[in-house]
């Protein structure tokens, strides 16, 4: 077996390789094809930060960053839109108002004791945040029967604690306005507390779990070193008294606990606490993204929310599939109607081309969106292009009178410096893309720049060799089957 056909069988190969790569890993999918949310961010100054620079929104991103990556959404995106904006695909989310909720808060942890003089206050405030809780409780557990509702609507007592609140009782009261309600009287029960040097600048971890008593969930912290000995100190100057230990999360009490008397000589030690607010399973998780990600460092807006099904994104997908297909197919029928055999070969190379790129793409992975199909099929004309270059050099030698063996090689050969030169400036615009553009811009770059690096090697090797291993059949060795025979050259006679 010659040399030029064990280059047909490694492309054999890599044509099998590509199958199999493509057929068992799955193509991560942007949000325009996969579906999900967009939100639109901006991040708000305050009076010790009125100027955002680009090492604040660094900052607010990287907290974002860990926020998603609790969410457990994967192949998410978040970019920086302007000075002060942020844009954040989340592919698969189809609940764009819980994700809104969990990355907009703050999640400023605080510890705070009780300040003096504040009990009376205090069981107050609990008392009402009792009622509350023991109503949502149970329109949680009634559907939020519209019937319970209504009882609940004449009750006097919790009529004037919503106008102490300031909240409208003119209008039907349901789950939604009693949690704000508790949220409110929460954050009053959070004034009795005064700050302390320990936040969640020193936690290292979040986690929850069910107390097996009473079966709510519980989230659980863990400090640093400076955390634990801080919560040591503070657990230390409390116990035994009846000031509480407070948590605090953005102005919002979570919890309120006594310290006791056996813990006057060192406090609390071990550099772990534990917040049991009466959550549920998703309050809680919740709760732990946010304190796991940490606090922002500026507060942000969440100006848009814009969601794509996953319908939209399966009928783009095929439009997609079917616009490819078919610029394939004219491709290919145009290659064979103008270069014959030559354009034959041409449509096998392309299709090793796609095979090769699309299972690129899955082992990155490539994130493809409808930008990135785009690039992925514009690719596809540069690899047509060096083909046409190649097969037009290969039309010019044979209309010379060269043999078709030497005709073959002069073209590629010719070809050459064509093919590099056009595919380096691609590639050079491909790589500014990706590197000034944002969102979109950056999934089309990169599947053209992938394209272009591919196509390169596809022309040049694939091409090649199925062109070599053609011609080792005798029958397809002919001049007819690459031009017109009108086009070929009379041999001359010289008469004596």
């Amino acid at each position: 077996m010659g040399r030029k056909n064990y280059w047909f069988l490694i492309v054999i190969l890599f044509a099998i390789l590509s199958i199999f790569i493509c057929t068992n890993i799955p193509f991560q999918l942007g949000l325009d094809l996969r579906g999900g949310s967009q939100l639109t961010l901006e991040v708000k100054p305050t009076e010790e930060i009125p100027k955002i620079t680009s090492n604040e929104i660094e900052a607010v991103k990287a907290v974002l960053d860990r926020r998603v990556n609790g969410l457990g959404v994967s192949d998410s995106q978040l970019q920086t839109v302007g000075s002060k904006q942020l844009l954040l695909e989340l592919p698969g989310e189809q609940d764009p108002t819980g994700a809104a909720k969990i990355l907009g808060e703050t999640a400023l942890l605080e510890f705070r004791i009780q300040k003096n003089g504040t009990e009376v206050q205090l069981r107050d405030l609990q008392t009402q945040r009792n009622s509350v809780e023991s109503i949502i409780k149970l329109l949680e557990e009634n559907n939020n029967s519209s019937q319970l509702i209504k009882e609940i609507n004449i009750n006097k007592d919790i009529n004037r604690l919503f106008e102490k609140y300031n909240i409208q009782s003119d209008q039907i009261l349901d789950i939604d306005q009693f949690n704000l309600l508790r949220n409110k009287i929460n954050t009053d029960i959070a004034s009795l507390f005064q700050a302390t040097p320990l936040t969640g600048k020193y936690l290292t971890n979040a986690g929850r779990r069910q107390d097996q008593n009473t079966n709510n969930w519980e989230v659980t912290l863990s400090f640093n070193n400076e955390g634990g000995d801080l919560f040591a100190d503070l657990t230390k100057s409390i116990a035994g008294s009846s000031r509480l230990l407070g948590i605090v999360i953005d102005g919002i009490s979570y919890s309120e606990a006594s310290v006791g008397k056996q813990f006057e000589t060192a406090g609390i030690t071990g550099g772990a606490a534990t917040i049991s607010g009466n959550f549920t399973a998703d309050d809680a998780r919740n709760l732990e993204v946010q304190l796991r990600g940490g606090a922002l460092p500026l507060p942000i807006d969440i100006i848009q929310i814009r969601t794509i099904g996953p319908s939209l994104g399966t009928q783009n997908i095929r439009l997609s599939l079917f616009a490819g297909l078919t610029g394939l197919l004219f491709v290919g029928i145009f290659m064979i109607l103008i270069y014959k055999l030559a354009g034959f070969v041409a449509v096998l190379a392309l299709s090793c081309y796609s095979l090769f790129t699309l299972s690129i793409y899955s082992l990155l992975p490539v994130t493809l969106t409808l930008p990135g199909i785009a690039g992925f099929i514009l690719s596809i004309g540069m690899a047509v292009d060096a083909n046409v270059l190649i097969f037009e050099r290969l039309k010019e030698e044979l209309r010379n009178g060269n043999t078709l063996i030497r005709s073959i090689d002069a073209s590629f050969k010719n070809a050459f410096s064509s093919i590099i030169d056009g595919h380096l400036t691609t590639l050079i615009s491909c790589i500014s893309l990706f590197y000034l553009g944002t969102g979109f811009v950056k999934g089309f770059a990169a599947t053209l720049g992938i394209g272009v690096v591919l196509s390169l090697f596809t022309a040049l090797t694939c091409t090649k060799a199925i062109l070599k291993f053609l011609m080792s059949f005798q029958r397809l060795r002919k001049i007819s089957n690459f031009i017109n025979p009108k086009q070929i050259p009379s041999p001359s006679i010289n008469v004596q």
